[in-house]
């Protein structure tokens, strides 16, 4: 499985030159005018982990296959954009598959740098761009209620999906995000939320995008975009767009002298891969073998068999066992026999719940 985020703001708030910077290619155009970015950008990019790049150099291989993230990037959205303003509602829909939002908020002031607005606020901002998520699932909500207004009346089991439309139709109207509904596990909200896949069902990420200046001292804008997201329950992170671009480029030597000249410890991507994981609740696990060592994405609290199901099916259909050796044993001992004479390796079964770093070896029979 991979982690897929969306990244959406309001035209010219810096998403393109994040997304560019984020997925390290020039292939996002950045310009000085609102909805430069008409189709959605994609991107393929590795999670960076130097626990994978240490387990190569460990056991000797010639490659790592990092775990990976979908990035999209969709125009800059204005307020009626779930009625087709600015350039329509087509672009919520790129995002209704992806696993997070990442909602990139403009704090700093450049005159060179048009803005919709006289001037960002970063409050009014974000208050667009939730609104129209909230529009836009409010207008899909209510045309599935009418069409489940007729089928219960056939079938009294969707009763239950019933009835949570209705609270979902109140709770968005009452302008609160369905990530924040109380009721996420019931089983009516999950069938809703895989049909609908409502735009506010979705973990947010806030990203300040500020000048140089302020990357490690928050200024009005940042202080009032924590302000909004420490109310919301939401991660936010302050990032300099720019400057995340400039690095881009540059070799990983260069780079690390550039995170130190602005004491900086780690990139926009690291940060935001980080409290991706947090927020939805993701580890990773790593496996080898002759060719190759590689990491895989799975949710916290997944038992073994389930993890191995991420390999292939019939890892998980014949699991017999999974032998564990955590990811800071197998660094300090560098050699599997070594751990397994030692008495450190564990022999695990099927209720054994998978940790972050396990290095793992599934044996299975089909």
């Amino acid at each position: 499985m991979s982690l897929s985020i969306g990244i959406v703001g309001l035209p010219n708030v810096g998403k393109s030159t994040l997304f560019n910077a984020l997925t390290r290619e020039q292939n996002a155009a950045a310009e000085n005018y609102p909805f430069c970015t008409i189709e959605p950008n994609k991107a393929v990019v590795p999670v960076p982990d130097d626990r994978l790049t240490n387990l190569q150099d460990i056991v000797s291989v010639g490659q790592a296959i990092h775990t990976t993230v979908d990035f999209v990037d969709v125009a800059g959205l204005v307020k009626g954009a779930s009625t087709g303003e600015g350039l329509g509602n087509q672009f919520l829909g790129n995002i209704r598959d992806v696993d997070a939002i990442l909602h990139v908020v403009r704090c700093f002031d450049d005159d060179n740098v048009v803005h919709v607005n006289a001037k960002p606020d970063p409050v009014d901002d974000i208050e667009v761009i939730n609104t129209e998520l909230a529009l836009a699932d409010l207008q899909q909500l209510e045309k599935r209620m009418e069409k489940l207004e007729r089928e219960v009346k056939g079938d009294k089991k969707l009763q239950p999906v019933f009835e949570m439309a209705k609270n979902l139709l109140d709770y968005i109207g009452e302008g609160k995000p369905l990530w924040t509904y109380p009721n996420r596990e019931d089983n009516a909200f999950v069938r809703l939320n895989q049909e609908m896949r409502f735009l506010t069902a979705k973990p947010v990420i806030y990203a300040a995008n500020v000048g140089e200046e302020n990357l490690n001292e928050d200024n009005d804008y940042v202080i009032a975009a924590r302000k909004v997201a420490e109310e919301q329950g939401a991660e936010i992170l302050v990032v300099c767009a720019s400057l995340e671009q400039e690095m881009a480029g540059l070799s990983e030597e260069e780079r690390e002298e550039y995170l130190e000249l602005y004491d900086i410890q780690d990139s926009g991507l690291e940060k935001l891969i980080r409290k991706s994981y947090h927020l939805l609740g993701l580890i990773s696990y790593f496996t080898y073998n002759d060719n190759e060592v590689r990491a895989w994405t799975i949710h916290e609290g997944w038992t073994a068999p389930k993890a191995a199901g991420v390999i292939h099916t019939d890892f998980e259909r014949g699991f017999i066992r999974a032998e564990v050796i955590p990811y800071a044993i197998f660094a300090e001992h560098r050699d599997r026999n070594a751990i397994k004479s030692a008495g450190l390796m564990q022999v695990e079964g099927q209720d054994y719940i998978v940790d972050d770093g396990d290095v793992i070896q599934f044996r299975f029979n089909v």
